[in-house]
């Protein structure tokens, strides 16, 4: 029997991953190099089947996702949404260092936006879904949401995304060795 693999593809780049804006619910377009490398998973992908596919509602995603070719077949799960930054979106970190020197989205959470807790548990969900499909799994999302997601597929805790960094228009996929929970890659440019 074939071990299951859940895909994740961070979104193509945006003028704000550009500039290292934190972008949580922001709707920002993608720029036009982010849809040409979106639009490169397309033939990789085409030669895989999934059972489920999975995208966040904000447009980075959903578009990261149509020009991959998967669109027609995606869900869109509010659980993949971006961390709500609150107070800090459209600041980047050097910014929020200017008043909070060691902060640190993973540990800190951001004012009047989501703590690691609550982004783990939206994370927990889409996992549940994911190992609830017969069959491989895609998901088009965002870099902290999918960092959290692939702490949490280990088993560890939200912060534990901290460890793990993610490139726009990069894959990583999860699966299990043995019956554990394992990450087979992680932040690969296209794959074959």
């Amino acid at each position: 029997m074939a071990v299951q693999e859940i895909l994740l593809i961070r979104h193509g780049e945006t003028a704000w991953s550009l500039n290292g804006r934190h972008t949580g619910r922001s709707d920002i377009e993608l720029t036009e190099n982010g849809c040409r490398a979106a639009a490169q998973w397309q033939p990789i992908l085409a030669t895989r089947s999934f059972e489920l596919v999975l995208t966040s509602p904000l447009k980075r995603a959903r578009r990261t996702c149509e020009l991959a070719g998967l669109g027609a077949h995606a869900e869109i799960d509010s659980d993949l949404m971006e961390w709500n930054y609150g107070r800090y979106e459209g600041l980047t970190s050097a910014e929020i260092h200017e008043s909070r020197p060691h902060w640190m989205v993973f540990r800190d959470g951001a004012p009047d936006g989501e703590s690691p807790e609550q982004v783990g548990a939206r994370v927990d969900r889409v996992i549940a879904r994911a190992r609830a499909a017969k069959g491989n799994v895609a998901m088009f999302a965002h870099g902290h949401v999918l960092r959290v997601l692939g702490a949490r597929w280990l088993g560890l805790p939200a912060s534990a995304g901290s460890n793990f960094l993610l490139d726009t228009t990069t894959a990583c996929v999860l699966s299990t060795y043995n019956e554990v929970p394992a990450i087979k890659r992680w932040n690969a440019p296209l794959m074959s």
